[in-house]
């Protein structure tokens, strides 16, 4: 019997909705996607998302929130093709570099390059600060670049085949060229490559449509907007028309 898909809660514009969008893909799990901006959600939403963030996979009854443990459990439930390497010390080095993109990537590249520059006028109506964006540009982004380049490949993936800390890793750099940062690929030859080759994934491409759609499109009407794309949308929504923000927003 084929099982029911499961719906993921969360934009596609967000790099932790596009890891877990991208291992479905590979996992070959059918899903429904109710692609809301998170400050856009309604009390159900803070219920089922106690800090107001994406994604959260709903699997039947099962809730799961913040797209590391649902990863984790898409690996459990169905764990062909593995995205961890199956050796101890490579497994625990698949998930230090998954950390390192959502933590300290996410820190840089959401918060203070793509949320400046993207959200903070589309959703917040408030300038940017452009203190924040430089100190990123010239100071931030530099040092994770630095340390990228001696962690990735030259060429293939980090373990052989893709895993979840390729995907963690690229996911962000969609959003740093939203905000319109590419990386030097003279300075960074070796991440430039990784990123460039990782995000030409079939996985990721199948998304860009709806990314740049979304991108384009005033937040109240994403839904209708991307079901006449052929997205494949969830029957309800967690979205509500006025914006607020999440505990742990900055």
């Amino acid at each position: 019997m084929t099982s029911p898909p499961v719906t993921i809660v969360g934009s596609y514009i967000s790099p932790y909705v596009r890891k877990v969008l991208v291992c479905l893909h590979l996992k070959g799990v059918e899903y429904r996607i109710d692609p809301i901006v998170p400050f856009f959600g309604d009390d159900e939403f803070t219920r089922i998302s106690p800090v107001r963030r994406i994604p959260v996979l709903i699997d039947g009854s099962l809730v799961v929130p913040d797209s590391t443990p649902i990863c984790e459990y898409l690996e459990d439930r169905h764990p062909e093709p593995p995205l961890l390497p199956r050796q101890p010390a490579q497994r625990a080095r698949a998930r230090w570099l998954e950390e390192f993109a959502d933590t300290r990537i996410g820190e840089v590249f959401i918060w203070q390059l793509f949320n400046q520059l993207v959200i903070n006028r589309f959703v917040w109506r408030a300038p940017t600060d452009a203190e924040v964006v430089r100190n990123a540009r010239e100071q931030e982004i530099p040092q994770i670049l630095d340390y990228l380049e001696g962690e990735v490949p030259a060429q293939g993936h980090l373990f052989g085949a893709i895993s979840l800390a390729d995907i963690a890793l690229a996911a962000f750099f969609r959003n740093a060229a939203f905000a319109g940062y590419t990386v030097d690929a003279k300075r960074w030859p070796a991440t430039a490559s990784f990123v460039s080759r990782v995000l030409d994934h079939p996985g990721f491409v199948a998304l860009r449509p709806f990314e740049e759609l979304s991108l384009r499109t005033p937040i109240s009407e994403h839904r209708t907007a991307l079901r006449a794309a052929g997205a494949p949308l969830s029957e309800r929504t967690f979205g509500s028309a006025t914006a607020r923000r999440g505990i742990l927003t900055p």
